[in-house]
């Protein structure tokens, strides 16, 4: 048996880029295509414009102008520009960076000096160049490598710093900017950066009221009572009750989101809990205070620690190192302001506390249902095997596939068969649907528990008592692409919009893309996902391909799935705008049917006869 070598000649250096390009995960997180919120794409754009904002809240530059155009991205910031003899080690020198002097940049999200020297490495085409005080000195990359670095010359340009980059291909393959996850990221620093206006693609986003703002742009539905807006030097916070199950939190550390919570976020949810139950004097269930709970924290702490480059989850135990920790920093605040506030308002402390009421009646209602409800999902899932687990969960803190972790619900035992036969046993679980749901719009939660097929996609999910126990990061409905499929779907997604809003929310819930059609010679097959590239694929092999007509998963073979779920996947996120009302989206959509929905349908299905075959355009015809 041939010797395993193991000598100096297996030992390599890599330099900065290199092992940049070699791990990126370890820089920006998953890579992604853009499908969701925090793929790679999203944190390029993020690690530039903190160091815009770090500007702004250090008292340099009010405004900031973004790019999204063909790929490329670009960011102007009217700071105080890069120090015009550095401008080149700043973005290509790991460790190098004006954030390692606290007194300069005392509450940053950038700490490390990586982020800048990231986005640079992962570029195809990287381009910097700094303004100060009447010069300009420049320099462009190709993947983390100098092309050219210009001289210092005059200009009569403002102070600041330009980027523009191309996220690389041979990386980011088929990648996509969605304007909705970018419109969020910016609103986010706006709501964090009072004062701040960013421009972005000719639209000007400006926050007047911070935190408060972004709650009444966020909310569905009116709150039960005025949102509570409280502040002081180092924390603010927005918090009302709505009139949705869970509870839905946007948390914030030096204008970063944390969109995995933290410290802030568990002393925040503790504390107001304890706050409100000081206040009205009874031994109330923190459950109870928080059900229905929207609310907003954004504290800034000196010299942050995030679990992770991508700083999506705050570590840090105190607000400043060797100063008072998170929970009292947080506790003392709202003991003084939030318990304050009740006083002074007391209507909106007796519509506080008949919704703790409301919602210890209905948990002690569903009580006795719940138990009956869990032992049921048990037995069920062990003898009719409706969940083909996987081995890594996203609660396995620990696991760096953790992210990775998928459900797909399927319909049928063709569909789910094949899934199962193609899919990653480690990160991701099939659930089988038995039969269409229930249509669960303008119901209680009680049918949550007494329905089997939602009962055990609860239990699936282990989000029964709290979200924070959700065992899979994306969550993806897989059903045909057909009408009955489309009405699975339909009835998916009103279960979770109704009872688990934050699953959609938080970007949890995905749609599986899966070709319509496979055009395929002796040579070569493609894949095809609408009728548009079906043309194109029997362009470019010529005469007479075969062509296969995909009505259902369950017609996929194993071995062909395996494209679909495997690294090309194609996930459509489940989003809701800006202006999204759930109530009102499933009132539309779920609700009895009314003269508007009937001319919706009739119209796009007029629209669809377009792009389908001969066949369903007739019954496209007799249906209208």
């Amino acid at each position: 048996m041939a010797e395993n070598q193991y000598t100096e000649d297996n030992i390599r250096s890599l330099d900065w880029k290199e092992h940049i390009r070699l791990r990126p995960g370890m820089y920006i997180g998953k890579l992604g295509d853009g499908a969701a919120a925090d793929d790679g794409i999203y944190i390029l754009i993020k690690e530039v414009v903190d160091n815009s904002i770090d500007e702004f809240v250090m008292g340099n530059g009010k405004k900031v102008e973004i790019k999204i155009t063909d790929g490329k991205v670009t960011v102007r910031d009217y700071g105080r520009g890069i120090p015009l003899g550095k401008v080149v080690e700043v973005v290509s020198k790991m460790n190098t960076g004006g954030k390692y002097d606290s007194k300069a940049f005392k509450k940053s999200v950038g700490l490390n000096g990586v982020g800048t020297k990231a986005v640079n490495a992962l570029a195809s085409h990287f381009m910097v160049y700094a303004v100060r005080d009447g010069e300009k000195k420049g320099a462009t990359f190709s993947r983390g490598e100098l092309v050219e670095e210009t001289k210092n010359e005059k200009t009569d340009e403002l102070n600041g710093t330009y980027v523009e980059f191309i996220p690389d291909i041979a990386i980011f393959k088929k990648h996509v900017f969605k304007t909705a996850y970018v419109d969020k990221m910016i609103w986010n620093y706006c709501y964090l950066n009072r004062g701040l206006s960013i421009h972005y693609n000719g639209q000007k986003f400006q926050s007047k009221d911070g935190l408060k703002d972004l709650l009444e742009n966020n909310m569905d539905g009116d709150p039960l009572y005025p949102i509570i807006h409280i502040e002081d030097e180092d924390i603010e916070v927005a918090f009302t009750h709505g009139r949705t199950y869970g509870e839905d939190y946007y948390s914030f550390v030096n204008g970063q989101h944390t969109t995995q919570g933290g410290t802030h976020h568990s002393a925040f949810r503790e504390s107001v809990a304890k706050v409100i139950k000081d206040f009205y004097g009874k031994n109330y269930e923190a459950s109870d205070i928080r059900q229905s709970i929207v609310a907003a924290v954004a504290v800034k702490v000196i010299e942050p620690v995030f679990e992770s480059q991508t700083k999506t989850k705050l570590g840090s135990q105190e607000i400043e190192p060797g100063g008072k920790s998170m929970r009292a920093f947080i506790n003392d605040f709202l003991k003084d302001k939030l318990d304050n506030y009740l006083h002074k308002n007391p209507k909106v402390a007796e519509t506080i506390e008949k919704k703790i009421k409301q919602s210890e009646r209905e948990r002690k209602e569903l009580s006795g249902i719940r138990k009956i409800a869990r032992d049921r999902a048990k037995k069920s899932n062990l003898h009719n095997k409706k969940l083909r687990d996987c081995r890594t969960h996203l609660t396995d803190l620990k696991d760096d596939k953790a992210e990775e972790t998928t459900l797909f619900i399927t319909e049928g035992d063709s569909a789910s068969g094949s899934i199962t036969k193609s899919r990653d046993v480690n990160t991701q679980a099939v659930f089988s649907l038995k039969g269409k749901p229930l249509n669960s719009y303008g119901l209680t939660k009680k049918i949550v528990y007494e329905n089997e097929e939602f009962n055990l996609i609860q239990a699936a999910l282990d989000i029964e008592d709290d979200m924070d126990n959700l065992r899979y990061n994306k969550i993806v409905i897989a059903t045909d692409a057909d009408v009955d499929g489309m009405h699975i779907r339909m009835l998916l997604l009103t279960f979770f919009l109704q009872f688990f809003p934050d699953l959609v929310k938080r970007n949890h819930v995905y749609v599986l893309q899966t070709p319509l059609f496979r055009v395929r010679n002796k040579q070569k097959t493609i894949y095809c996902y609408s009728d548009e590239e079906r043309r194109k694929a029997i362009d470019a092999l010529g005469k007479n391909p075969e062509i296969t007509r995909f009505k259902g998963l369950g017609e996929i073979s194993p071995d062909e799935f395996k494209h679909f779920i495997g690294k090309d996947i194609r996930l459509e996120p489940v989003m809701l705008t800006k202006d999204a009302s759930i109530d009102e989206i499933l009132s539309y959509y779920m609700g009895k049917n009314t003269p508007a929905r009937q001319e919706f349908i009739i119209d796009n299905l007029r629209v669809e006869g377009d792009i389908v075959d001969e066949e369903e355009s007739e019954i496209i015809e007799k249906a209208s």
